[in-house]
């Protein structure tokens, strides 16, 4: 993505008819993409970028500042290209009430129906990406130890720990398997490896996994829309809600700084609600 973002930059300077080297880039260069950004720009499937979009493209030249100067080469400090504010991330989450009925919506009865039920509960026990869940291999999963350590993003290792729900529904979607394919989850539609295609291409996508979280959703009656990453969140939520602390749940989540984990603390503590209904004046 960072490739993308620079890409993209040095395409606007040229759209600009400016042949600058990167010794030339300036507060005024910088200026003038940032709106260009917020103003002009408009991506063809989604119109205008948000906020948080723009400034992914100020991090990556940030980082590309950063590098250069590692590099001994003389370029404005990165610094200096400040970041946007941003409204508060808001975090799509399902009550107990929601969940159980995502899950009950799946028909076990046949091999995919297994696989379904087990993604669902395996990416709400362990608070996975969907591209650390797409990625996982059956030999990396020890269900009867119900944990596995996976590499996530900035390639580090965390633990990870599956429910007791979460080991029954994937030791009975993998009972059920009889292929050779190494991949946890496979798709079981489209083109076969007898076709010319390689085994690896059997293994589920990150696409895939999102559409049949929105179909679920759907037979569950759930008028909200939301992406797997909703269950990462409702796994947080309900850790905290449950009593975790901070830091253990931002090292489950693999989450660097805590203060990313700290976006969850405003919707799960309990212990606002009974402060504000046993001391404000309006409550008496």
């Amino acid at each position: 993505m960072y490739g993308y973002y620079l890409t993209f930059f040095e395409g606007w300077l040229l759209s600009q008819d400016q042949h600058l080297t990167v010794e030339e880039i300036d507060e005024e260069t910088i200026r003038s993409f940032r709106l260009y950004l917020s103003h002009t720009y408009k991506n063809k499937y989604k119109g205008s970028i948000s906020r948080q979009t723009q400034n992914y493209f100020l991090i990556a030249l940030r980082s590309f500042l950063k590098f250069l100067i590692k590099q001994k080469v003389k370029v404005m400090t990165p610094e200096m290209i400040e970041l946007g504010k941003q409204k508060e991330r808001e975090i799509k989450f399902l009550s107990t009430e929601e969940l159980h009925r995502i899950f009950d919506s799946v028909d076990i009865s046949e091999e995919p129906g297994l696989r379904d039920r087990a993604i669902l509960e395996v990416l709400f026990s362990t608070g996975l990406r969907v591209s650390e869940l797409a990625a996982l291999n059956k030999e990396d999963i020890n269900i009867d130890r119900g944990e596995f350590s996976v590499l996530g993003k900035g390639r580090k290792l965390r633990i990870v720990f599956l429910s007791g729900h979460a080991k029954t529904r994937l030791k009975d979607y993998l009972e059920k398997r009889s292929d050779p394919y190494s991949a946890l989850f496979i798709r079981y539609s489209g083109p076969k490896p007898e076709e010319g295609l390689t085994p690896e291409k059997m293994r589920l996508s990150v696409r895939s996994i999102e559409r049949l979280v929105d179909k679920y959703r759907k037979l569950a009656g759930i008028v909200k829309h939301f992406s797997p990453h909703a269950l990462r969140h409702s796994f947080a939520t309900d850790l905290l809600e449950q009593g975790a602390d901070l830091r253990s749940v931002q090292e489950m989540l693999g989450h660097k700084n805590v203060s990313t984990t700290q976006v969850y603390t405003h919707v799960t503590n309990p212990r606002l609600r009974e402060i504000h209904q046993k001391f404000h004046s309006g409550n008496k």
